[in-house]
């Protein structure tokens, strides 16, 4: 009896283990996506800093043009546009670059969406976004990001299964 009390108890825990676990969908394209030029806008300015890691399984290097924009559910958005810079190793296989990015203030960051323009390709592993009043949030992509449109995530509206992730 004991044992099978045991056995119950493990099979419940390992359920609601496996339960628990966040699903982590890729990013997706936006072929109707904008981004707002911040220099546009004429609300307070806000310093946020972005961290990009570089898969290892991506290319070598890139001089493709890579672009970048987020914001929240409230329609504030922040755009950079040619993060990229082949003559200072951006972007590299297995790096992680930094960048300081001012733009109008946001709620908590819930979509973010990069833009690749080139040939050699990129492969993104992770976004990190940190900012004043809000929480770190990271997007998960390690995917090779298309050539010419917008791809990424959209986690402003409705459940989103945990595919990015905040920490306070």
């Amino acid at each position: 009896m004991e044992k099978a009390v045991t056995f119950l108890a493990l099979l419940v825990f390992t359920f609601s283990v496996v339960e628990s676990a966040p699903i982590l969908p890729l990013p997706h394209p936006h072929s109707s996506f904008n981004p707002v030029n911040s220099s546009q806008n004429n609300k307070a300015a806000c310093s946020y800093t972005v961290t990009i890691k570089t898969s290892c399984s991506s290319t070598k290097y890139t001089r493709d043009q890579i672009s970048l924009a987020f914001g929240d559910a409230y329609g504030n958005q922040v755009y950079a546009p040619r993060l990229d810079d082949p003559r200072s190793r951006t972007f590299e296989r297995c790096s992680t670059d930094t960048f300081e990015i001012r733009g109008p203030c946001t709620y908590q960051i819930c979509h973010l969406y990069l833009y690749r323009s080139g040939y050699d390709g990129w492969k993104p592993e992770t976004v990190k976004v940190y900012g004043y009043n809000i929480k770190a949030v990271t997007f998960y992509y390690d995917v090779f990001i298309p050539n010419g449109i917008w791809y990424g995530f959209d986690l402003c509206h409705g459940y989103y299964g945990g595919s990015a992730s905040s920490a306070a």
